[in-house]
This record gives C-alpha cells, structure tokens and sequence, in this order.
C-alpha cells in the first residue's frame, strides 16, 4: 500500500513539472509549436483551462497556473492523508 501511495505521489510531481515546464514553454512560442510543445498542451491546458475561466489575466500575467500548481499540490496531500488513513485503519 506504501508503494501504491508512493506512485500516487509521484504521479503528481510528474504532472507538477509539466505544468511548469509547459508554462516556461509559453515564452518560447516556437516551443510550444514542437511535438513535446503539443503533447504537453494536450496534457496540461484542460486542467489550467478551468482557472482561466475564474481568473482573468491582470495586465500581461496569467496567474491561473499559481493557482493550478497550488491546488493541485493541495489535492495531492489530500489523497496521500486519506490513503495512509485507509492503511492505518486496516493494518
């Protein structure tokens, strides 16, 4: 069960890095037009997508993927207490 929530962790992380690494891809526009550019559009702009639709940009800066990278690091923490609470309750 241990491992199981390691890899759920994990999972998160790697998500966490390619929200990152598609946000800095922003800057760069003939990044974002490479296959890595577009799989990571297809992979991380649904989720960023619904914080754009709450937060507007303010001036040149889009502060929706803070928030994304914020929540998401919250829901990870969530999931990992309630999986050890499940492994305590039934070791």
């Amino acid at each position: 069960m241990l491992s199981f929530i390691s890899v759920i962790s994990i999972a998160f992380s790697i998500y966490s890095f390619m929200l990152i690494a598609y946000i800095l891809m922003s800057w760069v526009p003939a990044a974002q037009e490479s296959s890595i550019g577009r799989l990571l559009a297809k992979l991380c702009e649904p989720y960023l997508g619904f914080f754009r639709k709450f937060i507007p940009p303010i001036g040149m800066i889009d502060f929706s993927p803070i928030i994304g990278i914020l929540l998401l690091n919250f829901i990870e923490r969530g999931v990992t207490i309630v999986l050890l609470n499940i492994y305590r309750m039934i070791a």
